[in-house]
């Protein structure tokens, strides 16, 4: 028996067995042959710094990787803002499709912080209840004039 066909042999007998333990994974090719790349997701602050109270507008990225790739297809998004809040959305979308259904790259939302603080907001999405995806940046929130004296 050559080379090849031991490996051959070998492979096919090691996913049967795979397959048999219920744990066989198969990579997820797009329609060019190849597995999807994931995609880095970043997130931006307008402005980095603010007065309490005051409004920031966050807006995550997902930046390179594959247009097409399954787990940042349809999440549903949490923000989680480092004030003790957070807030999630879903989307409602078609089945996915693989190399045919496309990712949504940009994700934008304001919040608006009251007290004076050094804060990670997280930007994080999920499948399911599985999250697959995240990004982390800090706001420097300033006291205010109309600051109270628990907001130092």
């Amino acid at each position: 028996m050559s080379l090849v066909q031991k490996l051959a042999t070998t492979t096919i007998a090691t996913c049967a067995a795979l397959a048999t333990a219920g744990t066989l994974v198969v990579a997820q090719k797009n329609d060019k042959g190849a597995e999807p790349k994931r995609p880095k997701a970043t997130l931006k602050l307008n402005p980095q710094v603010v007065v309490a109270p005051g409004r920031v507008t966050l807006t995550a990225e997902l930046v390179g990787g594959s247009d097409d790739f399954e787990e940042y297809y349809c999440p549903s998004i949490e923000w989680a803002w480092g004030d003790d809040t957070s807030s999630e959305s879903t989307s409602d979308c078609e089945p996915y499709e693989a190399g045919k259904s496309q990712i949504k790259r940009r994700y934008t939302t304001q919040h608006q912080f009251r007290r004076a603080g050094t804060f990670k907001v997280y930007f994080k999405m999920k499948a399911k209840d599985r999250i697959v995806g995240t990004a982390m940046a800090t706001l420097q929130v300033q006291p205010g004039l109309s600051a109270g004296p628990g907001d130092f």
